[in-house]
């Protein structure tokens, strides 16, 4: 059933690029934009446990990887059946404890192997591989958790955390030197330090910080409600009284 859907979707695909004049104009760069936009819908989908939502959202991104497939088609680059044999062949390599005879003990070591298998690929540096669009939340974590896997590491979480007090300080020692330079420089190391440190008690920096984020959307939305409702505008309103309504939303959230 999923096989038969998928062709029937392709072909609409295909319909689109040769009588949609807006279909027929998009190229690789011009709907790269999208691309990262509908992923984070899926993200968000996913973040709000909404099934519906991220049904409808996987539909799109899956729209943007055949899109794709199609354009470099045309442009004879690679087909769609290319892709799809890579990503089976790759995950195939990449599994050997599953299509092969490897044996592993626990999921440590099947990471330990991935990376390895990732290497033989044809990657020069362990280090490849992390896109630097990511984030840089996640990007940070993504890396460290790269080297932690082949021993490059704290020993413990005491460490890790030790490296985020020396940053604090180098940085304090920035902030009264005036060097705005160093500032940025070592700020950078002390959010480098923290997500190092994130990995020790399982977080991922990321979506911590976008939790939060939230939060705060959340909560000063609840000033902006509360100070319409006393008939106050939040432009001339003191930080007494809007520091006394964020409270009052920290307790109701």
């Amino acid at each position: 059933m999923a096989e038969k859907e998928f062709l029937k979707f392709v072909e609409i695909t295909k319909r689109l690029r040769k009588e949609c004049p807006w279909d027929r104009e998009q190229t690789h760069t011009s709907i790269r934009h999208s691309l990262i936009e509908e992923t984070y819908e899926v993200v968000e989908a996913l973040d709000n446990n909404d099934m519906n939502e991220l049904k409808r959202e996987l539909g799109d991104l899956l729209l943007h990887v055949v899109f794709h497939a199609n354009i470099a088609e045309e442009n004879n680059e690679f087909t769609l059946a290319e892709v799809i044999e890579l990503i089976s062949s790759k995950l195939i390599f990449r599994h050997p404890h599953i299509f092969g005879d490897t044996k592993v003990k626990d999921t440590d070591q099947i990471i330990h192997n991935w990376e390895k298998l990732k290497m033989k690929e044809g990657r020069e540096s362990l280090m490849d591989g992390v896109p630097k669009e990511l984030p840089a939340l996640l990007r940070a974590h993504r890396l460290t958790d790269k080297a932690a896997r082949v021993g490059f590491d704290w020993e413990k979480k005491e460490d890790a955390w030790k490296k985020v007090d020396e940053e604090m300080d180098e940085l304090h020692q920035a902030i009264e030197q005036g060097n705005q330079n160093k500032v940025e420089e070592e700020f950078g190391d002390l959010l480098f330090a923290l997500v190092n440190y994130s990995r020790f008690i399982k977080v991922n920096p990321e979506n911590a910080l976008r939790q939060t984020v939230d939060k705060f959307i959340s909560r000063f939305k609840y000033i902006e409600k509360r100070l319409k409702e006393m008939g106050k505008d939040i432009h001339s309103s003191s930080l007494e009284e809007m520091d006394k309504l964020w409270n009052e939303a920290k307790l109701s959230n």
